[in-house]
């Protein structure tokens, strides 16, 4: 259904009745009409969030925490989804060595980099890195949200930082857990609280944590 529903644009007004099919090329749909920012964003978000699966990979090696190991097994199946929009839409992979800290992207290794050495500093600084990497996850696909004009990929970005607020729900409890009042490191705080306090959200995602009360 997933493969059938990436071929879908439906109208938000009447999404039941009023679809856009796209035609089929082969194995890949007609792209012609993805602008080259909408393909860009594609392929720097395919690179995000496996910085999100390497780094938290890393983290728990180094710490053996468990919201390390849960969540970085749904980043992987975040960035699995984008690599199916870019197979979708015929838009080459930038992931071409999958081993972790490898990126095309040379910021996204130099981020990869920082946020490392950061986690490994404590126990609290890796907690601190993973509520970053949530928080820029979410910016980065409300960005991504407004730059796309294509139902699917809407979809899937949504979907995801569905799992993002999760993720970051979960980091910010461990924090506040040890009786320190978490401060937003890059969306406005009171985004951040409004998403700490709500509870843990479900339906087509891949998250881990749950909200607090």
């Amino acid at each position: 259904m997933e493969a059938v529903e990436a071929r879908l644009e439906r109208n938000a007004a009447l999404p039941k009745w009023d679809i856009l099919i796209r035609p089929v090329l082969g194995n890949v749909f007609e792209v012609n009409h993805l602008s080259s920012t909408e393909v860009e964003t594609l392929r720097f978000m395919r690179e995000e969030e496996k910085l999100a699966r390497d780094v938290y990979i890393t983290l728990h090696n180094q710490w053996g925490l468990a919201v390390f190991n849960n969540i970085s097994q749904s980043e992987q199946k975040h960035t699995d989804r984008i690599k199916a929009l870019l197979q979708t839409y015929g838009v080459a992979d930038p992931v071409t060595n999958d081993t972790v800290g490898v990126f095309q992207d040379s910021r996204l290794l130099g981020l990869y980099t920082q946020l490392v050495a950061q986690g490994q500093k404590s126990m609290l600084d890796a907690l601190y890195v993973g509520a970053f990497i949530e928080e820029t996850d979410i910016s980065d696909l409300q960005g991504a949200i407004a730059g796309t004009t294509h139902a699917d990929i809407a979809n899937t970005y949504s979907n995801l930082m569905k799992g993002s607020r999760n993720h970051l729900r979960a980091f910010v409890g461990l924090i506040e857990g040890q009786g320190i009042d978490y401060a937003a490191q890059a969306l406005p705080q009171a985004e951040v609280d409004a998403i700490a306090n709500s509870e843990a959200e479900r339906g087509n995602i891949n998250a881990g944590g749950r909200g607090r009360r």
